[in-house]
């Protein structure tokens, strides 16, 4: 009886310890997102930006607002949130995008009987540096439209966000569209 516990106690001790190891070597290898990670290339510039200054420029129903400003990595995580907000790479929508690569232009389609809310991401590449990201969304329902175009361009010589806009048009029943664009250029 002493050997059985002895025994179970071996094998119970070996079976955690090959679990441990299993769970240790998934960590070390990163996954691979079937999607451009626009996310992760969105958090990675925010940090480059950081302590950056800028001109922001937002215009809300025509009326234009311009000022300076230095921003921190948070404040920047803000000011991209539409494009973090369109990152792809989620368990529903595995299988919602086409995906095409032509002439330098990694392009992200939405299939037509797919629903997202991001329609097309492009991602234009240099010499396999990213030097551009455009998006289109859209979103719609009974009462309420959405549609938002986004650019953003990289300065080849920094590889850091070089300008950037965002365009979002809104229609809800009854009332009058609303049209706001914010932009902003990175001083050097």
């Amino acid at each position: 009886m002493k050997y059985l516990n002895n025994f179970t106690f071996g094998f119970f001790f070996l079976f955690l310890f090959a679990l441990g190891s299993c769970g240790e070597g998934s960590n070390k290898t990163p996954e691979k997102l079937p999607y451009f990670d626009l996310k992760g290339f969105m958090e990675i510039q925010a940090k480059n930006l950081d302590s950056s200054n800028v001109i922001l420029i937002s215009r809300v129903q025509g009326k234009e607002v311009r000022k300076e400003a230095t921003i921190s990595t948070f404040e920047w995580m803000q000011e991209f949130d539409t494009f973090i907000q369109a990152d792809i790479n989620k368990q529903s929508l595995l299988l919602s995008y086409d995906t095409q690569v032509k002439n330098n232009v990694l392009t992200h389609s939405l299939f037509p009987d797919s629903k997202g809310k991001l329609k097309e991401m492009k991602v234009t590449y240099i010499d396999d540096k990213v030097v551009s990201v455009t998006l289109k969304m859209s979103e719609e329902n009974l009462f309420y439209k959405s549609t938002t175009f986004a650019d953003l361009y990289m300065n080849n010589a920094t590889q850091k966000v070089d300008h950037y806009s965002i365009e979002t048009t809104q229609k809800i029943w009854f009332l009058d569209p609303s049209n706001i664009k914010i932009m902003g250029a990175i001083r050097p």
